[in-house]
């Protein structure tokens, strides 16, 4: 199988790269991988700023629905590597920066409400889609975003919100040129990069301890709520419906049951 991200390391900076065509949306092996190389990163004794960035269309389209649609019994293995994937951004004590392009869902906002900073191109959109694919999840990360009134229009929607939008609401940094961006995401690396290791990974760890709750165990709280969505016959067709590219029908759903 081949691979779906890379990695660079170059002057304490690790440049991670997700680059799985067409729209970069893991499997369950992907995402299982991606914890693990970020996990290696963070302790990696040579890096001192970890960057994930994408190439192609859009930052990270999530989970792969057709996998799941193909093989649900491995929806607790996904489930397992999205909640992996965020722990080690999040927990671990090395920076992280995001340089965001075009879409950013499901599991993109994942990493982006894992992160410590982000950057994004004009084009960027953020959303929650899964209401309409049968699933849950992301929520926790979303209101580590953006404001819980935002979080649940976008939530119940579907409906992602521009890069502007983003920027207004303070959840980026800052908002550049699609060819500029990874020249910005680097430059605040580097930055963060000269400053001394030891009291960066201080300042990560009692800044993550005076946060409002426990990330983690939120999103975990979630999850089950997603495997229990995974269940039902709405959210079956929801999958169908993706794969197909046709309109779900739920009524016919429910007389399924």
């Amino acid at each position: 199988m081949a691979k779906q991200f890379w990695t660079a390391i170059e002057n304490g900076i690790a440049e991670l790269v997700i680059e799985n065509p067409p729209v970069n949306a893991l499997d369950s092996i992907g995402w299982r991988s991606f914890s693990e190389e970020i996990d290696a990163l963070q302790r990696h004794p040579d890096v001192r700023v970890i960057v994930i960035r994408a190439e192609g269309r859009g930052f990270c389209a999530g989970v792969d629905i057709k996998e799941l649609q193909r093989h649900p019994e491995r929806i607790p293995e996904v489930n397992a590597g999205n909640w992996e994937t965020f722990r080690a951004i999040h927990r671990g004590l090395k920076p992280v920066i995001v340089a965001a392009h075009g879409y950013i869902l499901g599991g993109g906002i994942g990493i982006c409400g894992s992160a410590d900073v982000i950057v994004c191109s004009p084009d960027a959109t953020f959303g929650v889609p899964e209401v309409d694919r049968g699933a849950l999840g992301a929520g926790a990360h979303l209101q580590r975003l953006f404001p819980v009134q935002k979080v649940r229009q976008m939530y119940f929607t579907g409906e992602p919100i521009d890069a502007a939008e983003a920027h207004r609401l303070g959840a980026v940094e800052k908002v550049v040129p699609r060819d500029e961006l990874r020249a910005a995401a680097m430059a605040i690396a580097a930055k963060i990069a000269s400053k001394s290791a030891t009291i960066i990974r201080l300042a990560k760890e009692a800044l993550n301890g005076i946060e409002d709750g426990d990330l983690e165990h939120k999103y975990r709280w979630e999850q089950g709520f997603t495997a229990q969505a995974y269940l039902t016959a709405e959210s079956q067709e929801a999958r169908d419906a993706f794969v197909a590219k046709r309109d779900a029908d739920f009524d016919k759903a429910k007389g399924a049951r």
